[in-house]
């Protein structure tokens, strides 16, 4: 374990490479920050800390810069994610208000990410496997064609036409809908085939046929939508960083563009948690220059889905933590509003 001073000292190194984008020397720092010892204290620390991979000499007589040894211990040690100012809290909530559906929800999401870390932003949608049903509607469009109106705790609206064997009244599409709804109602869709499956039985015989219909169409509409889906926006804000990155940034554009790797970056919906990947912990070999800041968000305290940030290893943890966890939280509240 290092040393309170020592753990300062490479504070003070991670907060000024960040902040100058220049490998930081002694001098810098005693002149910068506190530190209530004399330069060659300092000096001493930094070699101790050099020694132990939490610092690097990116080239002879440079200062010092951090590695992702030493990112992952400023991140662990973190006393806290720098908060919000409450203008910029006010700017979040009233940009996110104006969406209009999930879609929209989800664009305003990624504009405001990128805007605020100045990094790319990533946002998942809101995974139907982890939602719940909230409604769903049947409207007759024709004596043997009705439209199933699919609609999720997390606002995503699903529509279905489906072509009926027979044709079906509005007395029996009303008790259909009637009985659907409060078998179906405020369940998990993974529970949804089980309670369905004895439904045709309760209707006429004439009529069970529309209704097995119905319900096949209602669980197609489940599992077509199961897979994951992404937004990804910011990305040319990359090309501000380009020095962060050894060679090119190409590598991490690539990698940018595969959505499996990008659902991995973002890790599992259930850990709610602000999660820090930093260099090489990322996986996928282009990545390995940057750090991926994420986040579950949802409605009802429970997360749906991810949303986060990929920017190069250089960042601001307190400041980008802050944004994307406060930006989950407001994308959440939509959500339950909704």
């Amino acid at each position: 374990m290092l040393s309170e001073r020592r753990l300062q000292v490479l504070r003070a190194i991670v907060q000024d490479y960040v902040g100058t984008e220049e490998p930081v020397g002694s001098k810098a720092l005693t002149e910068r920050h506190n530190l209530g010892v004399s330069p060659a204290t300092v000096r001493n620390d930094m070699a101790a800390l050099e020694d132990e991979g939490f610092i690097a000499q990116p080239h002879t007589s440079a200062g010092r810069i951090p590695t992702d040894k030493g990112y992952r211990l400023f991140v662990d040690k973190l006393a806290g994610v720098k908060p919000m100012t409450a203008p910029e809290r006010r700017a979040i909530q009233n940009f996110l208000e104006g969406a209009v559906d999930l879609d929209d929800v989800v664009a305003r999401t990624v504009r405001l990410l990128a805007q605020l870390t100045r990094q790319v932003a990533v946002v998942q949608y809101p995974s139907l496997t982890r939602s719940t049903v909230r409604h769903v509607e049947l409207l007759s469009l024709a004596p043997a064609r009705v439209m199933l109106v699919l609609i999720t705790d997390t606002g995503r609206v699903e529509q279905r036409v489906v072509d009926c064997p027979a044709p079906f009244g509005d007395a029996s599409l009303a008790d259909l809908r009637a009985r659907l709804n409060s078998r179906v109602a405020n369940r998990r869709f993974a529970d949804v085939p089980s309670l369905v499956e004895d439904l045709p039985e309760a209707f006429e015989h004439e009529d069970r046929g529309t209704v097995s219909t119905v319900l096949s169409t209602l669980l197609e509409t489940l599992v077509e939508e199961n897979e994951e889906r992404l937004m990804i926006g910011g990305t040319a804000n990359l090309t501000r960083f380009g020095h962060d990155f050894p060679l090119t940034i190409r590598p991490v554009l690539e990698a940018l563009e595969e959505q499996v790797v990008l659902l991995k970056l973002l890790g599992e919906a259930q850990d709610p948690g602000v999660t820090v990947r930093i260099g090489h912990e990322n996986a996928h070999e282009g990545l390995n220059s940057t750090s991926v800041v994420s986040v579950g968000y949802g409605s009802g305290g429970e997360a749906v889905a991810k949303l986060g940030v990929v920017g190069p290893t250089r960042m601001d943890y307190p400041g980008t933590m802050g944004a994307v966890r406060a930006v989950a939280r407001y994308v959440g509240q939509i959500l339950a509003e909704s």
